[in-house]
């Protein structure tokens, strides 16, 4: 794979965690590796860990890393041949894996177990088809999420200002909520979070028939000058800040730093755990070109090489039950891609998850298109991430930032 020579260092794991009574083991055989996102690590998700050490008799090595950490290691894993039992994933990384041969077809296990589990009929068809290639399915989508507008509902209403439902009103409503030490809006470092505004401005990452990348251009221009704008020429966003923390635009809503932020419903227990006084709300999805969102979440998949695969998909056929998704929602907030989630109660008695679920239908997978080309790992998660900060964080002029973006996403898509 493209990259993979220059990640041979690992980057250790931010916190690592076993489930609770398990057996210990005399053999290193006996451990199970699971790679899993920092933020994911609720409680439903460890009681699921202990049933399955108790059951198999094996011991859980629960690693938890922060997506860019884990991408690094697991490329350097999946170099070297030794490789973990299950995998968090994001993005489209289901589709690169099983396009260069590193994730293992799921066939022969959902031909086996998929009509008990309800796969695929009560999962959402876009969650299935992100984690299938060539007709097969490599990966479980485990969250299903997107991206809606949060405000401090306190500040609007003390302003006279109703929640923005395009550009034009978020703008006007951002320079009238900028007083002091308080940003109308926090833009996020994070370049996944540049995405609600292409897909709004009509914007495809990667068109298979053309092989345009960030197509129509113009389109693709107008949306980042936008955000660049809001921060340096409006200066109603701070200018965001290059790390591995998304964290940092729910912080500046939670302590009152900021009016609005777009973000997803893991953002929704921090801002309650660290301002349960704050008047949160959730505008519907915005509109300039056309009123949409983008999709998100988090998907599971075995390594190729993994050395007890009937194990790991025992794994992932536990995790992802109704009953589990429930659990994680009422702990952390989050949107689950099975149909029958949606009906719960859960979802249908809390206004914040309702509001998320109900701008589902306007959600798109930004990477639909490009996943299949096995160069989306390198193209989404490297060099658009270095447009996105060359234009919004350091506002480089658009063109000049293109250009050496254009010259680097075409050798990766000629590679």
């Amino acid at each position: 794979m493209a990259g993979t020579a220059t990640l041979a260092t690992a980057a250790a794991p931010l916190a690592t965690a076993c489930g609770s009574g398990a057996p210990k083991s005399d053999t290193d055989g006996d451990a199970f590796t699971v790679y899993w996102n920092a933020g994911h690590g609720y409680q439903a998700y460890e009681k699921v860990i202990d049933e399955f050490e108790r059951e198999h008799g094996v011991t859980v090595n629960f690693q938890k890393y922060q997506w860019p950490d884990l991408r690094t290691r697991l490329l350097a894993d999946l170099a070297s041949g030794t490789v973990p039992d299950v995998v968090e994933t994001q993005g489209a990384w289901v589709q690169e894996f099983a396009v260069s041969g590193d994730a293992l077809s799921l066939a022969k296990y959902v031909a086996a177990d998929g009509a008990e589990m309800g796969f695929p009929d009560d999962w959402l068809p876009a969650t299935v088809s992100r984690n299938s290639h060539e007709g097969e399915v490599y990966g479980l989508q485990l969250h299903y999420t997107c991206s809606l507008l949060l405000y401090n509902r306190t500040m609007l209403d003390a302003a006279g200002i109703s929640p923005p439902s395009t550009w034009d009103d978020l703008l006007a409503a951002a320079k009238e909520l900028t007083t002091g030490e308080v940003y109308g809006i926090a833009l996020n470092q994070d370049s996944s979070y540049a995405w609600p505004w292409l897909v709004q401005n009509g914007v495809r990452f990667y068109d298979p028939d053309t092989r345009a990348v960030l197509a129509p251009r113009e389109a693709a221009e107008e949306a980042l000058r936008f955000q660049a704008d809001l921060a340096h020429r409006h200066r109603v966003s701070p200018v965001p800040v290059p790390s591995t923390d998304y964290a940092g635009p729910q912080k500046l809503l939670s302590a009152g730093r900021a009016a609005m932020i777009i973000t997803g419903p893991w953002d929704l227990k921090p801002i309650a755990d660290t301002s349960p006084d704050l008047e949160l709300g959730i505008a519907p999805v915005l509109r300039q070109k056309e009123q949409a969102t983008i999709s998100a979440g988090a998907s599971m998949m075995v390594p190729a090489k993994a050395s007890r695969p009937d194990l790991s998909w025992d794994f992932l056929r536990r995790i992802t039950t109704l009953d589990v998704e429930r659990a994680a929602t009422r702990e952390a907030g989050m949107l689950m891609p099975r149909k029958s989630w949606a009906e719960q109660p859960e979802v249908q008695d809390d206004e914040h998850i309702r509001a998320f679920a109900d701008g589902l239908p306007h959600a798109r997978d930004f990477l639909e298109e490009i996943g299949p080309t096995g160069r989306s790992g390198e193209i989404a998660d490297n060099l658009f991430k270095t447009l996105y900060q060359s234009i919004v964080v350091a506002n480089t002029p658009v063109s000049e930032a293109f250009a050496v973006f254009d010259e680097a996403a075409g050798r990766a898509l000629a590679g």
